[in-house]
């Protein structure tokens, strides 16, 4: 019997590439990636084909979503606006947010899913150990899909999965290891393509998670802080 198809929005990161163990334990993937102009958008794009090719997804949709470059507003897509350095006690919006994403995200998997038929949509979307993005709140997931239902075929049912909403990050890093999920394919610098910086709030998280876990990260690193007393590492 065939799997039910679900697409999966697939930044290449790790908590994405989380999800998408998750949701190929017991769906056929249809993997989405989106490009907006981001500074790390050609190592993202690598990370999203590899953790692609690992899983043996064949249907894949990369879509250009440059006017979020053009509306800028993030220091993420803006050379304007410098990113920030990891604040881990920061309850303020950074400037690595990127206005409404997730929900211009949403809306081509949607449609996407719709004309696969696809039952589910899975984002690795992390609310309570990340960055407080507005449109990581799972309340935000919950209208959404109301919206979804409202205004998609009367036949299309979708549901958006986000199974690592409530997770920490350290958290998310021992379901990925216990689904033997491909951490090491994944990208999460908001900076560099080449060696991670260390030092953006992206790679703050991921590393304290590691360093809480007494696992060594993976991916290379031009430096790494031990974020649990705040002391330089090489």
């Amino acid at each position: 019997m065939s799997k039910e198809l679900a697409v999966v929005a697939l930044s290449g990161g790790m908590d994405s590439c989380v999800t998408a163990a998750i949701a190929a334990q017991n769906y056929e993937i249809a993997a989405l990636h989106i490009n907006y102009g981001q500074r790390t958008e050609k190592r993202e794009l690598k990370a999203f084909n590899d953790i692609a090719d690992f899983y043996g997804i064949k249907k894949r949709l990369v879509i250009d979503f440059s006017h979020l470059l053009a509306i800028g507003g993030s220091s993420l897509t803006d050379k304007n606006i410098e990113v920030s350095k990891a604040d881990l006690t920061n309850k303020e919006i950074p400037t690595s947010y990127v206005p409404f994403r997730n929900a211009n995200i949403l809306s081509a998997a949607v449609s996407w899913a719709e004309v696969l038929q696809a039952s589910r949509i899975f984002i690795g979307a992390v609310y309570e150990d990340s960055s407080g993005y507005p449109d990581c709140r799972p309340d935000f997931f919950e209208a959404f899909e109301k919206a979804v239902n409202l205004g998609t075929k009367p036949e299309t049912k979708i549901k958006i999965e986000t199974p690592i909403i409530h997770l920490s990050k350290a958290e998310i890093i021992k379901k990925g290891l216990e689904l033997k999920a491909p951490l090491e394919l994944t990208w999460s610098c908001y900076v560099n393509e080449d060696k991670a910086c260390g030092v953006c709030d992206s790679c703050a998280l991921r590393l304290r998670a590691f360093q809480q876990l007494g696992i060594e990260d993976p991916i290379p690193y031009k430096i790494r802080p031990n974020y649990l007393n705040n002391t330089e590492t090489r």
